[in-house]
């Protein structure tokens, strides 16, 4: 099993076609994990080249280096439900159209075919999960539940009543599964090994006000939420939410930590690295 991101634990850069072969080559892995990307959709809209070029450099060359000196290993790159778009139904199913809305989101649909391309063309063992949105201890605060629960745990630290935070569009629905729950279903879809596309999501939505409120009854305070309209997205869609059913078939996989749990681990964390001087580097994440 490799890890490998655009500066990962052996200092590869993967959008260095020959650095990453040779990272390959010497790891000798049967299973690829391929999650480095630049991520943030907000980022994406500021410089959509670095989103596009760097993306799709990445994870070309990686699926070059394993067909060419790993080719029994099996590949699982992390693809999006952002690239479905705006849906025509929800949830959205697997058989829905590509139709993204923003840079990111290009970027992970154009890999998203490049990996069926390899699977279908070279025979290579190459997986392809859609994940929704995700959170839980540890993410930086550039993605939303983890900016609102580092919000939350610095006012309580200071002492704020009310606690306020800052949101942009406070309507806008988003399937949320735990990070350990998402990891878990990569695991169980590696050993699977099916070759089709599959959505890792909890099926059900939640929006910005909503997590606001949940957090702060996680927390066991009173908070106020506040819209800043520089955070409100262009073009953004206003509800995604995935179909699990496809998953659970292959897998038998269930989402086992609630969102609640979630929110509170997150809080409890971010507490955490504000107590202990942290918080303010991993801001800038």
């Amino acid at each position: 099993m490799i890890g490998l991101g655009r500066s990962g634990p052996d200092g590869v850069d993967l959008t260095d076609a020959a650095a990453t072969r040779t990272a390959v080559a010497a790891a000798a892995p049967e299973i690829v994990y391929h999650l480095a990307a630049l991520a943030h959709v907000g980022r994406s809209w500021r410089d959509p080249a670095a989103t596009l070029l760097g993306n799709q450099a990445m994870t070309l060359n990686l699926l070059d280096a394993v067909r060419d000196v790993a080719c029994e290993a099996t590949v699982v790159t992390v693809s999006s439900g952002e690239v479905y778009g705006p849906p025509a139904s929800l949830p959205v199913a697997e058989s829905a159209p590509l139709r993204p809305q923003n840079p990111y989101a290009v970027s992970k649909a154009a890999c998203d075919l490049l990996v069926g391309f390899y699977a279908d063309a070279k025979n290579l063992d190459m997986l392809r999960p859609r994940p929704f949105n995700h959170a839980g201890p540890g993410q930086p605060p550039l993605y939303a539940i983890a900016s609102f629960a580092r919000q939350v745990a610095a006012g309580i630290e200071a002492g704020d009543d009310p606690v306020v935070v800052v949101t942009g569009n406070p309507d806008a629905r988003r399937d949320y599964t735990d990070v350990r729950d998402v990891v878990r279903a990569y695991r169980l879809l590696a050993a699977v090994g099916d070759r089709a596309p599959v959505n890792v999501c909890s099926g059900r939505s939640a929006s910005a006000a909503e997590l606001v409120a949940a957090l702060g009854e996680a927390a066991g305070v009173t908070v106020e939420q506040r819209v800043d309209e520089t955070l409100v997205r262009a073009r953004e869609v206003m509800e995604i939410r995935g179909d699990n059913a496809r998953l659970r078939a292959l897998t038998g996989w269930e989402p086992e930590i609630e969102l609640d749990q979630t929110l509170a681990d997150t809080v409890a964390w971010w507490r955490e690295e504000i107590r202990a001087g942290r918080a303010d580097a991993r801001t800038h994440e």
